[in-house]
């Protein structure tokens, strides 16, 4: 795949990524919020932010995960733990 940008993920604000962990059974995330980042140095590519939500109460450790998508197919992301309400844990992932 060719490298991640804002405009991969746009498209797919709002729907649903299956992550696949061994030790637990999949669990779905919902692509809640896409948000550009201050550039501070030139990059390949502007960073971003991605907010993922999943309703499973379980906060899973930051770490990178495979993360599926019927249009994207896989991606590793590496997802941390910002979060956690009464509808689920969320997630953030950053991309400098």
């Amino acid at each position: 795949m060719t490298e991640l940008t804002i405009e991969t993920f746009q498209p797919h604000a709002g729907s649903t990524f299956v992550l696949h962990e061994a030790a637990l059974p999949p669990l779905e995330l919902t692509l809640e919020a896409i948000d550009p980042l201050r550039r501070y140095i030139e990059t390949s590519r502007p960073p971003f932010s991605l907010i993922f939500r999943c309703p499973d109460m379980q906060v899973l450790p930051q770490e990178t995960y495979c993360l599926e998508h019927p249009a994207l197919g896989e991606v590793s992301i590496f997802l941390v733990p910002v979060g956690r309400d009464a509808s689920g844990v969320q997630y953030q992932a950053v991309f400098n």
